[in-house]
């Protein structure tokens, strides 16, 4: 099967990564897979939410905002005394967390690191993006740290990334763009770390239910993108 754009069934996006995005953020990447392009930015501030004070442990955390003009059609802006729709609140928490996972918050300290993730186009896997790029903005912007002589040790535990994979006239497809997802019968965002464990699965039927043999291809599949991802991430970061 050869899709629109030319893949394979098993075949990423175009990945692009490009570091320094922002020159006064501590840590910030342009990420863009195929036509989505999402601009990560990890900021450091001294202090930690309420909740933490005086633990000795550290947070990070995320927002996301896609702007009016990022589809096809304008969609309103988000803000002016309004909070966040109910899809950019999932998906800003689901990008915390994947976050937090990579990080030792101990060895942080009392600081905490804010990443923005601002989609300046979709074309699909927005959320999945986000994640992947945020990682090499935060691993940048504790190496910032590291050098200033802020941090003894960086505190990084994993490195990790996502991807989506859906089933589409059904076959089992890695990464899809905005055509197929609106058309996919099921559909799967996926995040991993680089030792193989697994911090978000979220998966969805559209139409009918799905079999644990298609949970069981999502899966392979999704793992085999995201070791490709990781390797995109680690180039970049060894290259900065």
């Amino acid at each position: 099967m050869i899709r629109s754009d030319g893949r394979r069934p098993d075949q990423l996006r175009e990945v692009r990564l490009t570091p320094n995005a922002q020159v006064f953020a501590e840590g910030s990447v342009m990420i863009e897979t195929g036509q989505t392009r999402v601009l990560c930015s990890a900021s450091v501030e001294d202090g930690v939410p309420q909740f933490l004070r005086g633990a000795g442990r550290g947070w990070v955390t995320a927002e996301y905002a896609m702007l009016p003009r990022a589809t096809v059609t304008r969609s309103p802006r988000e803000g002016r005394g309004r909070g966040p729709r109910g899809r950019t609140q999932e998906i800003q928490r689901l990008i915390g967390r994947s976050l937090r996972a990579a990080v030792d918050m101990e060895g942080l300290g009392e600081r905490t690191i804010t990443v923005d993730c601002d989609v300046l186009q979709a074309d699909g896997g927005t959320r999945t993006a986000a994640i992947t790029g945020a990682y090499v903005a935060l691993h940048q912007a504790l190496t910032t740290l590291k050098t200033r002589n802020d941090l003894s040790v960086m505190p990084i535990r994993c490195a990790v990334a996502a991807t989506s994979v859906g089933v589409v006239a059904g076959r089992v497809l890695l990464d899809l763009s905005y055509e197929e997802d609106y058309r996919a019968e099921v559909d799967f965002n996926v995040v991993m770390t680089d030792q193989g464990e697994y911090v978000e699965v979220q998966g969805t039927a559209e139409g009918g239910a799905f079999s644990r043999g298609v949970l069981d291809q999502v899966l392979d599949l999704a793992q085999s993108g995201i070791s490709q991802l990781l390797q995109d991430q680690k180039r970049v970061i060894d290259s900065m």
